[in-house]
């Protein structure tokens, strides 16, 4: 089976050893390494291991001819646009479980009109990785409110609206809220 677990790995920009360190449970670099070279045949335990690892499906890190991927074609720097030394891949987004998005459509702090938010849904046991970003909580009847979180009091979290002139609010035990992990943005 040829597979794609370098290409995929660089292109989440880790090493063999972040790859490694994050299997479950945790292998050696060589032997992440062997396995992206085809000295050590990769089952489908492994590409699964791999695959957790990376944060991608298993059919990522196979290489079929409806791959998605995106070719780099140039390293922007400070001072200049260059060729890369390597072939180097991105991969395009693709929703995770318990993800949401959120649409702009009228300009907000950080937000342009027609951004599009991707946001992990998150359980209240996970609520102290959102402190300090932007979060969309849930309210009664179908609304929501976007903003800063500032604190977790118990069940309770203080967030910041985003616009000018906008006082903290306080919501009380939300089942869920939604942590924004990527930005697509339109250029044009």
């Amino acid at each position: 089976m040829i597979t794609r677990i370098r290409e995929v790995r660089k292109a989440k920009r880790m090493t063999l050893d972040d790859v490694a360190r994050a299997c479950s449970p945790p292998t050696t670099p060589q032997t992440i390494g062997r396995l992206e070279t085809g000295m050590r045949t990769v089952s489908i335990g492994w590409l699964n291991r791999i695959a957790a690892a990376l944060g991608v499906s298993a059919t990522d890190l196979v290489d079929h001819p409806a791959s998605e991927q995106l070719e780099v074609l140039a390293l922007l720097a400070s001072d200049s646009a260059s060729a890369p030394r390597k072939a180097q891949v991105v991969l395009p987004p693709r929703p995770e479980p318990k993800q949401v998005a959120l649409l702009v459509i009228s300009s907000i702090g950080d937000y342009r009109s027609g951004d599009e938010i991707w946001c992990d849904r998150l359980d209240p046991d996970a609520f102290g990785r959102a402190l300090n970003r932007d979060v969309l909580v849930p309210r009664p009847g179908g609304r929501f409110h976007f903003g800063r979180l500032l604190a977790r009091d118990g069940g309770k979290l203080h967030i910041l609206p985003s616009g000018t002139g906008a006082r903290q609010i306080v919501v009380s035990d939300p089942p869920w809220l939604a942590l924004p992990i990527k930005l697509v943005r339109s250029i044009g």
